[in-house]
């Protein structure tokens, strides 16, 4: 059995309050009106903001010198006026930017961390559909990471209830006024109301989390079975092939709903694959990282270098599938250039531009170089450095999917995206390490187990 180690406990519970801390704060600084909001900014760009609104306000008047030479006083007046109208739309835009920036900072750690969990449930029950025996012995750790799953829902489901409730202007389609002068978003509105997403949702994290129960009740009785019942590895094996038929159709509709409809104007066919994708190599790496952490402990000793040979197989060659996602996607809608679709790599290229191309690099050219050597994905130690690029880097990917249709060009690194990062990934660990020392780590009643046993090449 594992023990929870009192140290890797109190890790967990200071990222925590670090990151409770760092949120705290970047709540607490957000705006509340949009003169708050329009000196935020002018404070970060120091004297530029303040020339570029003289400017502006100088070729305003120029313009409208201009204009009263030629025109009646009332066409000067509704041109001020139009200019005041522009300028309040502006600045109430900036001020839901800025007040969305803790929101998002939240929600980009939040399914990060809940992806990670659902990737590993994926990945779990593809192998247990197809009965390999390889990763039998690795079952446990799999099954302790899917538990993040059911705290990672609850706080995924509040959360999309709290915007429903329009706590936050994340998703622009849930803002009445919007939709009304907006006819691209009133065509979608019977698929993108509120009623309907929170349907949805309950839908997919009530199936997720339902299989994730049984499966593992299943492999903790097989465990204690009566020697020649496989009673409960065939039960098991029925519901993995049930269960991924259903993922993979809730997968797609979950990132067309909780990350491609922040985007409410652009679509992508490939978007549900894509981010399956970043979801499966983030999943496959932490379970890397997480046997290799277990092994060093004196813990899983029966886990050989074969086992994390093909983890790390499995990191390289997901990752070259990612790629091959993301530059399909890019490369088609770039080239063929259609305005409501290459807004959203142009938006992506001009105001995140190094994490957009820096997550390629660490995606892609890090994995690829790294763990292209069969030697190489023999080493812990290679591994864990790879697993950790990985990890950040398809952090990273998320970020580039989420902040620029929340915050726009006002992003930045601050309190609230530490902060997030570090409260769920404490919370990850505790929930994970916590799981694992509920069950042994060995698996000894799988009619395969012999052969996971058995794996060396």
């Amino acid at each position: 059995m594992y023990t929870f180690a009192q140290r890797l406990k109190i890790t967990a519970f200071v990222l925590m309050g670090l990151g409770l801390i760092g949120l705290a704060i970047g709540f607490a600084s957000t705006p509340s009106t949009v003169a708050e909001a329009q000196a935020m900014v002018a404070d970060a760009h120091g004297g530029h903001g303040d020339a570029h609104g003289s400017e502006h306000n100088a070729h305003d008047t120029h313009a409208t010198d201009s204009h009263k030479e030629d025109t009646h006083h009332d066409d000067a007046y509704a041109a001020d006026a139009h200019g005041e109208h522009h300028d309040d739309a502006h600045g109430e835009h900036l001020l839901h930017q800025l007040q969305n920036k803790p929101w998002a900072a939240l929600y980009v750690a939040a399914f990060f961390f809940f992806m990670i969990a659902l990737g590993t449930l994926a990945f779990y029950a593809i192998q247990r559909a197809a009965q390999a025996g390889w990763p039998i012995l690795l079952y446990r750790v799999m099954e302790g990471i899917t538990a993040y799953l059911v705290p990672g829902s609850i706080i995924i489901y509040v959360f999309l209830v709290l915007t429903g409730l329009h706590a936050n202007h994340l998703f622009v389609w849930m803002d009445a006024e919007t939709v009304a002068h907006d006819e691209i978003i009133q065509g979608k509105v019977g698929y993108l109301n509120v009623p309907f997403f929170l349907i949805r949702a309950a839908i997919y994290l009530l199936g997720w989390n339902a299989y994730r129960y049984f499966s593992r009740k299943f492999s903790l009785a097989q465990d204690n079975a009566p020697s020649g019942d496989i009673s409960n590895h065939k039960k098991n094996f029925r519901i993995s092939a049930g269960f991924l038929v259903f993922f993979f159709v809730t997968e797609s509709m979950m990132a067309w709903d909780w990350i491609m409809s922040l985007d409410p104007h652009w679509f992508s066919t490939l978007f549900g694959w894509y981010v399956l994708a970043s979801m499966l190599v983030t999943a496959v790496t932490v379970i890397a990282l997480v046997s290799i952490y277990l092994k060093s402990k004196g813990y899983l000793p029966k886990v050989n270098h074969s086992h994390l040979h093909d983890l790390a197989k499995f990191m390289f060659g997901l990752s070259v599938f990612w790629t091959y996602l993301w530059f399909s996607q890019f490369m088609l809608i770039w080239y063929s250039n259609i305005p409501e679709e290459v807004t959203y790599f142009l938006t992506r290229i001009d105001d995140y531009n190094l994490p957009f191309f820096g997550m390629v690099v660490m995606n892609f050219i890090f994995p690829l170089l790294i763990l292209m050597s069969s030697d190489y994905k023999r080493s812990n130690w290679i591994i864990v450095m790879a697993g950790i690029i990985i990890v950040i880097g398809h952090y990273i990917d998320i970020f580039n999917m989420i902040m620029p249709a929340t915050v726009g060009d006002q992003w930045f690194i601050g309190w609230a995206e530490i902060g997030g990062f570090l409260f769920f990934a404490g919370l990850f660990i505790y929930v994970v390490f916590r799981a694992l020392s509920k069950a042994p780590l060995e698996v000894s009643g799988d009619p395969y187990v012999g052969e996971s046993e058995r794996f060396v090449y």
